[in-house]
């Protein structure tokens, strides 16, 4: 059987969106297993320094793992919203709407982000002090976005599945059954 293209891009763009959730709660882990053994009980790091270029890091493995998402991830969100008025009343969660829009607003945030890096990185020469601190500022705005994504993407796969599982309004009604045969006989009055 062949799948129709959209269907195979669809789930396509749905397997990336599930592999960078995984890899950005591994980041995410990585960086609260730093962040709590170098820094004091109120939370400030004993190297700044060092403190400030784990967390780049961070930044940065985070933006790179979701390079791969963000050329569908318009695409996902339409279909999501297309999809949500398909989605049974006992099936539906309330908090999906919300989720989409926190999920629109990071993408937007992220495309204006990335509009503005497109200028400041031509500007710079590439591989200087400049361009890497300016890279890493980038990262940094980009971040709370891309974290946004992690958190909330898995609304995306919910309200496909929810679809999936959905009664189809195609299906035939449900076969009649037989009466149940009884011992007795009843007889006909004309």
């Amino acid at each position: 059987m062949l799948i129709p293209p959209a269907l195979n891009t669809q789930r396509e763009f749905l397997h990336r969106l599930d592999r960078y959730i995984g890899e950005a709660k591994r980041i995410l882990d990585a960086w609260n297993s730093y962040s709590d053994l170098h820094t004091d009980l109120d939370g400030w790091p004993y190297d700044d320094h060092a403190y400030g270029l784990r967390q780049s890091r961070r930044d940065a493995e985070t933006a790179a793992a979701f390079e791969e998402v963000h050329d569908g991830a318009r695409h996902l969100l339409e279909s999501a919203e297309d999809q949500l008025p398909l989605v049974p009343d006992d099936r539906a969660q309330t908090r999906w709407v919300h989720q989409l829009g926190v999920l629109r607003g990071a993408l937007d945030r992220l495309d204006e982000l990335n509009e503005k890096w497109l200028a400041t990185q031509d500007s710079l020469p590439a591989g200087s002090e400049a361009f890497e601190t300016a890279l890493a500022e980038h990262h940094a705005e980009c971040w709370s976005c891309l974290d946004n994504w992690a958190t909330h993407g898995h609304v995306i796969s919910e309200i496909n599945t929810a679809v999936k599982r959905a009664p189809s309004s195609w299906s035939p009604p449900p076969a009649a059954r037989p009466a149940p045969a009884t011992s007795r006989t009843t007889t006909a009055r004309r």
